[in-house]
Order: structure tokens, then C-alpha cells, then sequence
């Protein structure tokens, strides 16, 4: 009898064994780039084949991973930044009100608050200010910027010479640029722009006056697998605070104007078929994307 015990306990265990060793292989097997979808660490939506997918490419100070996705020949994280630290471990500070000169970040979302909002950052990161963002570095047009900011170690903020590269590249990839005739005014017109190849799958209130924008059809957005969430942003005005959640994203440059204490940043609607550049007050508080060196 206990021969009989000894062997069942013997079987049970090399079943188990296997089982477990099956599991890790499927994990450990899966390729570093590639489709498929980010680990729950990066609070990811699904990437589309068609995306060049690095997986875990950096990890910033506070331990958040960010996969990172290959567009043309830059290396972008796939999600906003959510770091609450520098690289150096200087803390940003939650702000409850704006700033053109102090560092800040937000929490994004519908409510007035960085309390009730707090439970969007996995998933749209932080807004922060200009100050924030540039981290005592000087304004940069050069591509690469060469400025890290907020940025991890090995990465850096996109000038905006770097994000029309993007730009160029994504209007002049058949795959990525729509084309889409509107109705506008009692008249068709011919629209397009890359808009849905950058938007994220999920997040953007629902349009119908254009098939070429991140809310119309959002399951047909991300081509690229930069998952641009709309987080909206802070506004520098007492009376509207935060803005825009859901309605668009915006991702700051480390290009100033060097006038009336502006900066260039990267703007995606949900209606407007076409990602555009502005210049905007330093006090905002935007999203940020990181490039690789």
C-alpha cells in the first residue's frame, strides 16, 4: 500500500513538473520584436501585426517598463511616460495649480483633481509642464535633440525637427496615411493624414464626420503600435484645469519659440484625420513620448 502511495505522489509530481515547464517555455520562447500584445506592466492595448513591437525596451527610475515600437528609423516608447522621478531621482512634484518656470505633473482624466484622476496613469501616463519635461536642459531644434529631461537613461525628448520625421515618414507609407473625402459646410472635401496609424484603440470619443480620424472606427487605429491614448491636458487657465480627456493627445517637443514662453508640441484629435504641430504657453501640462538615442 504504501508502494502504491509512493508511486501515485511520484506520477502526480513529473505531471506537474511538465506542466510547469511547458508554461515557462511558451513565456520564455516569445520573440523580443514583433506583433502581439505588451505585458501587464506596461498597461498596453493589443499591438497590430504591422507593428515593430520591442518588448521591456527601458525601465525608467520608479520601475515602470515601457515597450517601445520601430517607426522608420527612430525607436519611440509605445506609452506615455509615467515616472514621478528624474533619472538623477530629483522628485516632480504633483501640482495643484500651473507654471511656466515650476516642474509639475498631472494626473490625467475627466475629474479636477490628481486624486480622482490617479487611476488613468497606468494606462496615459502623466501630464507635465514644459519646466518638467526639459529638466533645466536648453530648448533643442537639432535632430537628435540631445536634451534627456524627464527621459530615462539611454532616451531623450523628441525636438521638433524629430517629430516631423515622424511625420514625414508616416504621410509617405501608403499603409499609415488615410484618404478619406468629409462632409463639411455642405460640401465634400479631400482629408486624410496619419492620425489612426498613431491613436490608440480604445479611449476616444466617437466621431462619424470622418473616416480618416481616431474616432471614427477606433478598432481600425495603431498601425504602428504607438498607442497615442488621449489623455487631453492641464490647462494653464484657473477656470478649466484639466481638458480635452478623450478628445485628443499631446506630446511635447524640447523646441521652444523663445517667445511669450512657448514650446512646440505634437497635437492628435479625435476628428481631424492629420497629427499637427503648434506652439503652445509653457504652463500646460502635455504628454510625454520618449525617443531612443
Amino acid at each position: 500500500m504504501k508502494i502504491q502511495k509512493t508511486n501515485l505522489w511520484l506520477i502526480f509530481a513529473v505531471t506537474i513538473a511538465a506542466l510547469c515547464f511547458t508554461s515557462c517555455d511558451r513565456n520564455g520562447g516569445e520573440e523580443e520584436v514583433g506583433g502581439g500584445s505588451g505585458n501587464q506592466e506596461n498597461h498596453q492595448q493589443e499591438y497590430p501585426p504591422t507593428a515593430d513591437v520591442i518588448r521591456d525596451a527601458v525601465t525608467d527610475i520608479d520601475g515602470n517598463k515601457y515597450d517601445a515600437v520601430r517607426i522608420g528609423d527612430q525607436v519611440w516608447m509605445a506609452s506615455n511616460l509615467r515616472t514621478t522621478r528624474y533619472a538623477d531621482g530629483t522628485i516632480i512634484p504633483l501640482g495643484d495649480t500651473s507654471s511656466s518656470t515650476v516642474p509639475y505633473r498631472y494626473a490625467p482624466g475627466k475629474a479636477h483633481t490628481n486624486e480622482a484622476n490617479m487611476a488613468n496613469v497606468p494606462t496615459y501616463g502623466y501630464l507635465y509642464n514644459w519646466s518638467a519635461v526639459m529638466h533645466n536642459d536648453s530648448s533643442s531644434q537639432t535632430n537628435p535633440s540631445g536634451v534627456q529631461g524627464i527621459c530615462p537613461n539611454g532616451w531623450h525628448v523628441p525636438s521638433e525637427e524629430e517629430w516631423g520625421q515622424l511625420r514625414y515618414y508616416l504621410y509617405h507609407q501608403d499603409e499609415y496615411d488615410c484618404s478619406c473625402r468629409i462632409y463639411h459646410n455642405g460640401e465634400f472635401h479631400e482629408e486624410g493624414g496619419p492620425a489612426k496609424a498613431l491613436a490608440s484603440t480604445k479611449g476616444w470619443l466617437t466621431t462619424e464626420l470622418n473616416t480618416c480620424a481616431p474616432g471614427y472606427d477606433q478598432s481600425s487605429n495603431n498601425a504602428t503600435g504607438f498607442s497615442a491614448f488621449p489623455a487631453g491636458f492641464y490647462s494653464i487657465y484657473d477656470d478649466v484645469g484639466y481638458d480635452q480627456f478623450g478628445w485628443s493627445a499631446n506630446f511635447w517637443s524640447s523646441t521652444s519659440q523663445h517667445y511669450y514662453d512657448r514650446a512646440c508640441r505634437l497635437s492628435i484629435s479625435n476628428s481631424d484625420g492629420r497629427p499637427s504641430p503648434y506652439d503652445i504657453g509653457f504652463g500646460f501640462g502635455f504628454s510625454v513620448r520618449c525617443l531612443r538615442d
